[in-house]
């Protein structure tokens, strides 16, 4: 690696420790397993994404029968997602109204 390789390497660095947090769009494309395309680039599986427990499915049992009280993740969902700084964990901060 030459000394200019470096210097770029500590530069990028330095700009990303001033931006620790990015906020960026997504759209679900397929749930079980979860996978969210963002700003039309590029895919993310769930292994890379934090998704908070009101975006998720929640039903309760009573004598009449199951009720959905809080649908999860579906199809087609738009996303509002909070990128980690150095971009290995994206935080989903909740579903975006067209």
């Amino acid at each position: 690696m030459s000394l200019l390789d470096v210097l770029k390497q500590a530069g990028v660095g330095a700009v990303e420790a001033t931006n620790p947090v990015a906020v960026q769009y997504a759209v679900v494309t397929g749930i079980g397993p979860l996978t969210v395309r963002v700003d039309q680039r590029f895919t993310l599986d769930e292994d890379f994404l934090v998704v908070p427990e009101h975006l998720t499915e929640y039903k309760v049992t009573l004598e009449q029968g199951e009720v959905l009280i809080r649908r999860g993740l579906q199809a087609g969902d738009k996303l509002m997602l909070m990128r980690v700084q150095g971009g290995q964990q994206f935080v989903v901060l909740g579903r975006v109204s067209s």
